[in-house]
């Protein structure tokens, strides 16, 4: 039985209301709580039932989850007092990325260096309607395309190569994305302690 056709049962016992709540909270969970490797959940549930109609359920779920969670975020640090020492934190990490305002968060679907984005956008008094924008056109963008290459995997490819193939694909981008932030804040942090050294000596 193919990896497909196994998975296939979920979908009568969880139903795709079950379904799509999973989704959901696995999106709201990464946005608010801690990271949960959305992209590999994202086609994990696709695989239960490859079809368009079902990938685009998918893609409208994940852009509520990323809407509530950041505003979730958002709108709780807003309304309450933040530490100096923390806020202070946060402007810091801020400066040593490869840009320090509200554009961070296209690049953050690409190399994740910032994670809850809600609280750092209220923290550094962002513009919440270019945040909110960003954040759906960066999701919209980065997991249509991820949906879209699987569904065409699906149509094109055996149930269980294209699964395989989606996976691996998954996982690549997972790779792809740590390493860069990795070597891009690598790269960003000797630059801003070299500019500080330098400050220091002529003071």
């Amino acid at each position: 039985m193919s990896i497909a056709a196994q998975a296939v049962p979920i979908i009568p016992i969880a139903g795709i209301a079950g379904i799509l709540i999973g989704v959901f909270f696995f999106f709201y969970i990464d946005a608010v709580i801690f990271p949960t490797l959305p992209e590999l959940f994202t086609v994990a549930f696709f695989i239960a039932e490859p079809t368009v109609w079902f990938a685009v359920m998918i893609l409208l779920t994940i852009m509520l989850a990323e809407f509530l969670g950041f505003n979730t975020l958002y709108f709780i640090v807003k309304r309450i007092r933040v530490p100096k020492i923390v806020e202070s934190a946060a402007q810091k990490y801020c400066q040593l990325l490869i840009v320090s305002d509200e554009k961070i968060i296209l690049v953050n679907r690409v190399a994740p260096v910032l994670p809850f984005v809600g609280a750092f956008a209220a923290l550094e008094k962002w513009n919440w309607g270019k945040c909110v924008l960003y954040t759906l056109v960066g999701g919209l963008v980065k997991y249509g395309l991820i949906l879209a290459l699987a569904n065409v995997f699906f149509a094109y490819l055996s149930s269980d190569a294209a699964t395989w193939v989606t996976l691996a694909l998954v996982l690549t981008v997972i790779a792809i994305s740590f390493a860069w932030s990795y070597f891009r804040r690598r790269r960003k942090l000797p630059a801003e302690c070299g500019g500080e050294k330098e400050e220091s000596k002529a003071g």
